[in-house]
């Protein structure tokens, strides 16, 4: 056998054992030897990178740098169903669809409704080409990077299932309960904010810059809705069960009634069961299962006649208060912590939930040893939403804010305006500095991906590190003190070197300032050009910056004014870090865009957003996010979105292409950049098919 033949051999060998280990859950091979197969696969790849394969299956482990995502325009549009939370809208529903059959006889498909992120994926062959989020319902960003990333999707299916050769299927993308537990955990051991639920986790890893993200965060997807020109079924429940034999995860929780009383059992059985389900679900969609009849019924402006979504009421516990507790973030702030008697909560126990402030507190009139009410409901990080003040024990005490902080003992400060309280020890308290590291090694900071919290807690209680410039001083013998972390520790000692080439305006944001974030850094060191300007500005010299108000100011002053931080900087210069512009960033070449403020929309051809964003400021112009009555124009590429175009017309915003943009500012070199390819789907019009009994060509939710 030819080592084509081989890799060609391997890949459909480990399609099929992802399909059978993350959708079947049947392996038939164990994990050493799935490792052994896989490691066997890269190994020839990377000998024949002319049999690249953006579907093989070891890009699910592999590394993907997304640096936007373009604008794609649905063939079907995808919309969304309306919600009921009563037994009686259904009702009423059930009697419209029966009188719009005119007393033919109807099956309701009934099915759980997931909790996550509308996806779109288009199969060509039996090989994934296309995902796309749900959007605006009209356009959708093409996140097929990611998608790749996620191992319940297949991205080849098994030849002679019978599948057609072109079609769409679209679900939820979840992250399951699982997965958001060890995130959350993860997130607040190095001081961020936790997700507030699993779809936000879901939508923020899936629009991940780097789809690493993606296959570390394990992400999980159920589709529940086919559609194409050549998918012919009699029903919505047939159509899925043919899906679900391709290979494609279907929901368990699916069923074919008849009555209303069928209907309302299955959304009480659901309302108990799904709580032991692996992932978020919110309520139930029904849907008439004819497709025939589907057509017949037709939609009205906004939604579907045959189908609507019931949502369960957020579930409400009541426990009893044990002590409140306090967390310093990376920044300072102060997080009060409820911790309960344990309780069973949607799913899962519940022991802790955030306070957030002082004056959250003060608005329950918290007392010691009250029983607080808990909710979930689709917000899965536990919340406080009431007393019951009847049970409180006579003499207990309100809830006293702490004046020091817990881990230094530095005397608490609240500025003016502000909700949290802050301990300002910000260089000599342990969870303040760990977490200042940790924010400057990480990816959107210096991107040190070699090191992490447990490396860099291990090297602060050694003493090797003490704040961000001992980096700088770290040798690889340090890093392999137990002699067998050879390969590891000269990794992570490159990683620091490399670090140096950072951007300026990112060693802005690696610094930590308090308030200073991946935005406003860009703004500071575009617009003093260097740290030296930057540490020395004043209050009122900073509030001159667009964007940056007082508070703001204040807190850049008081960092710079530290002696500890200018000590710290004074070293990051002397260590060869980026501490000004570069000098394409810096070069002036022109004044044609001087006092315009420009929004940037669409997909390009010639240079790439940033570098368009760029040649902006270089002419003398200013990058806005949204349109007001003060933008002066639009830069639009292709697929633009219609939002934008709309409130640009509204407003009598001109719209400016590619091209006359490029000869407004006298450019000539349309030809480089690093260039943007877009995708022009032709749509297709919402309309009935003659084919049978096709699906309605419409997606939901």
């Amino acid at each position: 056998m030819t080592e084509t033949e081989r890799i060609l051999q391997l890949r459909q060998q480990l399609h099929e054992h992802n399909h059978r280990y993350y959708v079947l859950n049947k392996p038939v091979i164990s994990d050493q030897e799935f490792d052994f197969l896989m490691h066997e696969l890269q190994d020839l790849e990377a000998r024949h990178p002319e049999l690249y394969d953006a579907n093989s299956p070891s890009v699910r482990v592999g590394s993907d740098i997304t640096k936007e995502f373009r604008q794609v325009t649905h063939r079907y549009p995808m919309l969304s169903l309306a919600n009921t939370y009563n037994e009686q809208d259904i009702e009423e529903w059930y009697n419209q669809v029966k009188r719009g059959l005119e007393g033919e006889d109807f099956e309701i498909c009934c099915e759980m409704k997931y909790d996550g992120l509308s996806i779109s994926l288009t199969y060509e062959q039996g090989r994934l080409v296309r995902a796309v989020t749900r959007g605006d319902g009209t356009h959708g960003d093409d996140v097929t990077t990611n998608v790749r990333r996620i191992p319940t999707i297949p991205l080849v299916l098994q030849p002679g299932l019978g599948y057609p050769d072109s079609f769409e299927i679209r679900g939820e993308i979840l992250m399951p309960w699982q997965s958001f537990n060890r995130l959350n955990e993860e997130r607040e051991d190095i001081g961020e904010q936790p997700f507030a639920n699993p779809r936000n986790a879901a939508s923020g890893t899936l629009k991940s810059q780097d789809s690493r993200v993606v296959a570390e965060r394990g992400l999980d997807a159920y589709l529940y809705y086919l559609l194409g020109d050549q998918v012919h079924a009699e029903g919505h429940f047939e159509a899925l069960e043919t899906a679900r034999s391709w290979g494609f995860k279907i929901s368990e929780g699916m069923r074919k009634v008849k009555t209303l009383q069928e209907i309302y059992d299955f959304i009480n059985y659901w309302d108990a069961e799904r709580k032991n389900l692996p992932v978020a679900t919110d309520g139930i969609v029904l849907k008439v299962n004819s497709t025939r009849q589907q057509r017949s019924l037709g939609m009205t402006a906004k939604s579907p006649r045959w189908a609507i979504a019931y949502k369960y009421k957020a579930e409400r516990v009541c426990t009893k208060l044990l002590e409140v507790t306090y967390q310093v973030g990376r920044t300072g702030a102060i997080t009060p912590v409820a911790n309960m008697e344990t309780v069973q909560l949607a799913g899962t126990k519940v022991r802790r939930a955030t306070l957030n402030n002082e004056d959250f507190i003060r608005s329950f009139n918290l007392h010691e040893g009250d029983y607080v009410y808990v909710e979930k409901g689709g917000e899965i990080i536990p919340k406080i939403v009431g007393v019951d003040e009847s049970r409180r024990e006579p003499g207990a005490k309100p809830v006293q804010f702490i004046t020091h902080c817990p881990e230094c003992g530095a005397e608490l400060r609240r500025i003016e305006g502000e909700a949290a309280h802050y301990c300002p020890n910000d260089t000599g308290c342990p969870p303040q500095i760990k977490g200042r590291i940790e924010h400057f090694i990480a990816r959107r900071a210096m991107n040190i991906d070699s090191l992490g919290p447990e490396t860099v807690d291990a090297f602060y209680e050694r003493g090797l590190i003490e704040n961000i410039a001992d980096l700088y001083t770290l040798t690889a013998p340090q890093l392999n003190y137990e002699g067998n972390r050879e390969k590891s520790a000269r990794k992570a000692v490159e990683a620091i070197e490399a670090s140096k080439q950072v951007p300026f305006e990112r060693v802005v944001f690696a610094l930590g300032i308090r308030m200073v974030g991946e935005t406003t850094a860009k703004l500071l060191a575009r617009h003093f050009k260097n740290i030296d300007a930057l540490r020395h500005a004043s209050v009122e010299q900073l509030m001159e910056v667009d964007g940056v108000g007082e508070i703001i100011a204040v807190n850049v002053v008081e960092y710079f004014r530290n002696e500890k931080n200018s000590q710290i900087i004074d070293r990051l210069i002397s260590y060869g870090l980026q501490m000004s512009l570069s000098e394409a960033q810096q070069q002036s070449l022109g004044t044609e865009l001087e006092g315009m403020s420009i929004v940037i929309s669409g997909v390009f051809s010639h240079h790439s957003r940033d570098e368009y964003k760029l040649l902006i400021e270089q002419h003398g112009g200013k990058n806005i996010g949204s349109i007001s009555a003060k933008t002066s124009f639009i830069l639009a590429g292709d697929n633009m979105g219609p939002a934008k175009l709309q409130k640009a017309e509204k407003l009598g915003i001109r719209i400016v292409s590619e091209d006359e943009f490029l000869e407004m500012i006298g450019s000539n070199e349309t030809e480089q950049g690093s260039g943007e390819q877009s995708s022009e789907p032709v749509p297709v019009p919402v309309e009935s098919s003659s084919k049978g009994d096709a699906p309605i060509q419409l997606s939901l939710f």
